[in-house]
């Protein structure tokens, strides 16, 4: 919209009413274009002033734009572009917006550096990567790695964790052993009896397990000075863990007997359910079985340096289902390097080189082993007589006779046990192989 002047309003004569509010009409209103006043038209101060800072301000919009007194992302306008399009681009939508310039941009080059003497620390540079590894590694990769690097995270902190309760563990003092007394337990029925003491059965009064009692007499181990065969006895039976091999639990004593924690074993000795039998002998595949287990017993033994020196049928237990398991360990010893000269075990039983007073060594238990094969099969020892002195002769020269009725496989492996020369006997290794005991316990 054009204002007019007052003054043109004067010459047309008008009412001095209507003048009067164009005055104030062009008093109270601003223009949006700059014009010149006319040369006739009085001069007014603050009119004046208006129109020289509108001026200044179109030669702001003017000029030429530059990289300096742009904001980021504006572009240069074409040079065939004129000022007044230009201030038309370059004014705001709003109107209260045209009142100011825009506001230079600062660049680095306008900028100072400080002058403070304070030096940045030189940043950590991260270790260069391998020509192996990728430069950009795919999503996929990254979380396999970040999932695997958590759980070695975790697997550590488990481990550390466990590492710290092992430590908590092993620096704890032991828990002190149990000791046991006679009022532990519920004395039953008598299982049997022996030279220093006897043998029953008990049952453990928290736990309610059963158990067979050994009791030796103090009095009776000492006037027979055989303490330290007892405690060869407890030393050895008590390390041992075998299935064919009698389990010794624990032992306590008071002032007048000893007392041996062992495993029961229901169906008593071998050589009561020998005599029960109608011929007093079992047959050829219930003997095999036996000699086998008895077999992998003496093994285990031999395998620890422990000679048993007493195999007889009295010292063979039967456990649950007829399990066979050597019981009494009062001859046993513990010889890895030496041989021995005792003369012990039972006169039936007793192998060339103990009769003849030479020194023996594990090989003693294979003779055992022939004499008690022999006997589980024919019902007597094979060296069998009314006096010693006729069992030693026999002994000596390895004469026994087999009856008719015992197989010639258990024949042949009587013959390689039954051997003069202790080096010369089957080695139980080799027994367990033998045809007739494959033949039998299949």
């Amino acid at each position: 919209m054009y204002f007019y002047p007052v003054e043109f309003f004067i010459v047309l004569n008008l009412p001095k009413v209507f003048v009067y509010n164009k005055l104030i009409a062009n008093m109270s209103h601003q223009s949006n274009n700059v014009l010149r006043p006319k040369a006739n038209a009085m001069a007014r101060k603050p009119e004046a002033v208006t129109a020289l800072g509108m001026q200044k301000k179109n030669l702001l919009l003017t000029k030429k734009s530059t990289s300096e007194n742009m904001a980021p992302g504006c572009k240069l306008l074409p040079s065939s572009v004129s000022a007044k399009t230009a201030t038309t681009i370059a004014r705001p939508a709003q109107d209260a917006m045209s009142k100011f310039a825009k506001p230079l941009v600062p660049t680095a080059s306008t900028l100072k550096k400080p002058t403070s003497e304070f030096v940045a620390p030189a940043p950590v540079t991260e270790p260069k990567k391998t020509n192996a590894d990728p430069v950009d590694k795919p999503l996929a990769t990254a979380t396999a790695t970040e999932a695997a690097r958590s759980a070695e995270s975790t697997a550590s902190s488990s481990s550390n964790s466990t590492d710290k309760e092992k430590g908590k563990t092993e620096n704890q003092p032991p828990k002190p052993k149990k000791t046991w007394e006679l009022n532990n337990f519920d004395i039953g029925r008598l299982l049997g009896r022996g030279k220093f003491g006897n043998v029953y059965l008990a049952r453990e009064k928290e736990s309610q397990f059963v158990v067979a009692l050994k009791v030796l007499f103090k009095r009776q181990i000492g006037e027979s000075n055989v303490e330290h065969q007892v405690r060869r006895e407890i030393e050895i039976q008590s390390h041992l863990r075998h299935p064919h091999i009698l389990r010794l639990y624990a032992y306590f004593h008071d002032d007048v007997r000893i007392y041996l924690i062992l495993e029961y074993a229901p169906q008593g000795t071998l050589f009561n359910a020998l005599q029960a039998q109608p011929s007093k002998r079992f047959d050829e595949r219930q003997s095999a079985t036996y000699i086998k287990s008895l077999c992998s017993a003496l093994l285990y033994l031999h395998e620890r340096d422990i000679i048993h020196r007493d195999i007889k049928p009295e010292n063979l237990l039967l456990g649950h289902k007829g399990v066979l398991k050597i019981a009494d360990f009062g001859w046993s010893v513990h010889e890895p390097n030496s041989m021995r000269m005792t003369l012990c075990g039972t006169v039936d039983y007793l192998p060339p080189e103990m009769v003849q007073g030479k020194p023996h060594t594990k090989n003693v238990d294979l003779w055992s082993l022939g004499v008690l094969c022999f006997e589980l099969l024919v019902g007597h020892a094979p060296f069998y007589s009314k006096n010693y002195d006729e069992t030693y002769k026999k002994i000596l020269k390895v004469e026994y006779k087999l009856p008719e009725h015992i197989s010639k496989a258990a024949a042949h492996l009587i013959s390689k046990l039954l051997v003069l020369t202790p080096q010369h006997r089957l080695p139980l290794d080799q027994v367990l192989v033998h045809p007739w005991i494959l033949a039998h316990t299949k």
